[in-house]
């Protein structure tokens, strides 16, 4: 592994190499090199067991006239529904053929079920790691939400509630009439075709092999969206409700975790990497709660950052290693933190210091 690829694999080197903590970028190249492979034996187990047990315990919620099981099992169906939606993360950053048949399982799974198959997401990530991209006004991932007013956090955290209902709207409604009316289809193609929180982004029309990927997958969502709404005159209405509400709440959750991924203190300058990486967020053991919101080694987002190649299941060991050989003064320590209450509430006086 190169310094290049430490912000992104076909990044150039940092602009201004007096801005980057030099011996962490080495380090951390250094001690990762038998960590990059994905490793089957994680990914199909995890995917299919948290597959099972989310869709199992949505059953159970659906199913159970006591009130208290039924939140029980709503409550296991969002995280366990949750943790198997974060592999579109994973599927972002896959080498092609590195897992094979793993792409298409997680889009009959998981993707069309909750409406979010991967071409929403694939192509776009991506440009968030892209080394002058980062921060700017051309990152699809990233509001300088520490420098907003302070009620854009809550509406920023409680409107991911409506994403289910706005998902079925996408698919559902636009889909179909898109078809019919190109102008749409472009608009809806450009603004609501990517899992983006930069309202200004616009995505580029898909090509090649892409394309016809994304058109099977809209295709299938569109079709599982139309069910879901006729679903309410063929079984009621308590099965599309429950799912509304576990959907709602993964998502939710979902948006609790971006909030704090990163601290959004960039006013959209390019950032160098370690820069990036600073304004970027690890919330390593001993906190125990980190691996509930945030699954798949996104407790190690600012890691990730500097190695986006790595799997998942190697972000923790990795983590170890560039501790145990960093020695201060390093930036590496400084995007360390204890936890997500902590994260919102610096982000909050941030927004408060805007008034």
């Amino acid at each position: 592994m190169t310094l290049p690829e430490l912000a992104h694999p076909n990044a150039a080197p940092p602009l201004d190499d007096t801005r980057d903590d030099r011996r962490m970028l080495r380090v951390a190249a250094a001690v990762v090199r038998d960590l990059s492979t994905p490793r089957a034996s994680v990914y199909w187990p995890d995917l299919l067991i948290s597959t099972g047990v989310g869709y199992t315990a949505l059953a159970g919620a659906i199913s159970f006239d006591t009130v208290s099981l039924a939140l029980a099992s709503g409550l296991v169906a969002i995280l366990a529904l949750y943790r198997a939606a974060s592999f579109i993360h994973e599927l972002s950053h896959l080498r092609k053929g590195a897992l094979p048949g793993f792409r298409f399982a997680w889009n009959a799974l998981i993707g069309i079920p909750l409406m979010i198959p991967s071409f929403l997401y694939e192509g776009v990530h991506t440009q968030h790691h892209a080394r002058t991209r980062y921060g700017t006004a051309e990152d699809p991932e990233y509001l300088s939400l520490a420098l907003m007013k302070p009620w854009s956090l809550p509406l920023f955290v409680m409107s991911a509630a409506l994403a289910p209902l706005a998902l079925i709207v996408r698919f559902g409604v636009l889909t179909p009439m898109g078809v019919a009316i190109p102008p749409l289809r472009k608009i809806v193609q450009e603004r609501c075709s990517a899992l983006s929180i930069n309202p200004a982004y616009r995505r580029s029309a898909p090509h090649g092999a892409f394309r016809r990927q994304w058109q099977l997958q809209e295709a299938c969502a569109c079709l599982w969206a139309l069910m879901l709404a006729a679903s309410v005159v063929m079984i009621g209405t308590r099965p599309l409700l429950t799912y509304l509400a576990v959907h709602s709440g993964l998502t939710v959750l979902n948006q609790l975790r971006t909030l704090v991924a990163h601290l959004w203190e960039n006013d959209g300058e390019v950032m160098s990497v370690t820069e990036q990486y600073l304004d970027s967020v690890n919330v390593p053991p001993p906190n125990w709660l980190a691996p509930i919101w945030a699954p798949l080694g996104l407790r190690y987002h600012a890691l990730h950052h500097l190695l986006p190649s790595l799997p998942y299941h190697s972000l923790g060991t990795a983590h170890r290693r560039i501790m145990a050989q960093i020695v201060e003064p390093s930036a590496y320590r400084k995007a360390n933190h204890s936890g997500m209450l902590p994260l919102i509430a610096r982000i909050a006086r941030g927004t408060a210091s805007e008034r």
